[in-house]
């Protein structure tokens, strides 16, 4: 095996935290002498041990030494809820480390690969450069801009309309389409939805038995006019949800962020959907095609000029559904 057959393993490790990590970002490390894995480990969960310092305390520094140590995230430097790992990666004679991206935390930004090497460690950094920042983008953009990554899922008719001619918007994909939307809401730490989406369809924005922590709920109502017995308000989750009026979405991001919230998918409607593609606040866009036909009704975009800047990187079927992936080049 070589360096990127041990760095697909690090992203196959590190996904096993998606929903759980955040805010902080996904890792996986292994461990390799002399072309045999020693080992391997992930972050877990958010404030648990790091998947460097948890994989040497796993095998013991007798067999990290002289070993090479694969990881998709620069180890860290710092003290943070956990020690540095640059110190447990050094103290374990651990004699190279191979690392996929640079850690954009000012408080880490190539320090740990610096302070590696001045311990005479060999370092080698850009293995799968591109698909480990692909898995981190969400707290690359929290990270570096202090706002939180933004989503939007739109669910639609093969002519484009998120809403039938009487405003019902249930229902438009079919069963594992909405499975899949389910897991979307649980890889993002926010669910947001605007004002005459929670009055019109009064969506409760669970998980509906997919894995991990229940997101955020967030309605952004400007009128304030949200009935007090709406499902979100009401519900076991009902502490998670919150209500915000303020006009500028940038400021709106910017009261999430301040909550630890990185990720936000926006879910709707067609006003909340173009006042964020209007700021040039969307990252991503992911599109939920369904093989039916409304022929009038309401449409997600006003404009598709709204897309401009968008890229496709994906296209893909679950179930008789079509889902794309945009993301914003700019």
């Amino acid at each position: 095996m070589n360096d990127n057959d041990y760095m697909q393993q690090c992203l196959k490790l590190a996904r096993k935290g998606k929903y759980f990590v955040s805010p902080n970002p996904m890792v996986g490390a292994c461990l390799v002498k002399k072309d045999r894995l020693l080992g391997k480990s992930y972050h877990a969960q958010f404030g648990g041990a790091h998947a460097e310092a948890k994989l040497i305390k796993k095998l013991g520094q007798q067999k990290c030494r002289d070993a090479t140590l694969y990881v998709n995230l620069e180890p860290c430097c710092h003290h943070g809820k956990t020690p540095p790992c640059t110190k447990a990666i050094i103290a374990a004679g651990i004699k190279k480390v191979v690392v996929g991206s640079l850690d954009p935390n000012p408080l880490v930004s190539g320090q740990g690969i610096k302070e590696l090497k001045k311990a005479g460690l060999e370092v080698k950094v850009g293995v799968c450069e591109k698909e480990c920042h692909d898995l981190n983008r969400k707290f690359f953009k929290f990270i570096t801009t202090s706002l939180p990554y933004v989503t939007l899922k739109v669910a639609q008719t093969q002519d484009g309309f998120i809403a039938d001619k009487d405003g019902k918007s249930k229902w438009i994909t079919g069963i594992k389409a909405r499975k899949a939307g389910h897991i979307l809401r649980a890889e993002h730490d926010a669910v947001l939805v605007g004002a005459n989406t929670v009055r019109r369809d009064n969506p409760h924005l669970t998980l509906h038995g997919a894995k991990g922590r229940q997101p955020w709920r967030i309605i952004l109502d400007r009128s304030g006019r949200t009935a007090k017995t709406v499902h979100l308000l009401n519900d076991k989750f009902k502490d998670r949800t919150l209500i915000l009026s303020e006009k500028d979405l940038r400021k709106v991001l910017s009261k999430l962020s301040s909550k630890g919230i990185s990720s936000v998918l926006v879910e709707g409607g067609a006003q909340i959907y173009n006042s964020f593609l209007q700021a040039g606040l969307v990252d991503e866009i992911l599109i939920f095609t369904a093989p039916k036909k409304f022929k009038e009704g309401l449409k997600a975009l006003a404009d598709t000029k709204l897309l401009q800047g968008f890229r496709e990187v994906a296209s893909f079927k679950i179930g008789k559904d079509r889902i794309q992936r945009l993301v914003n080049t700019g």
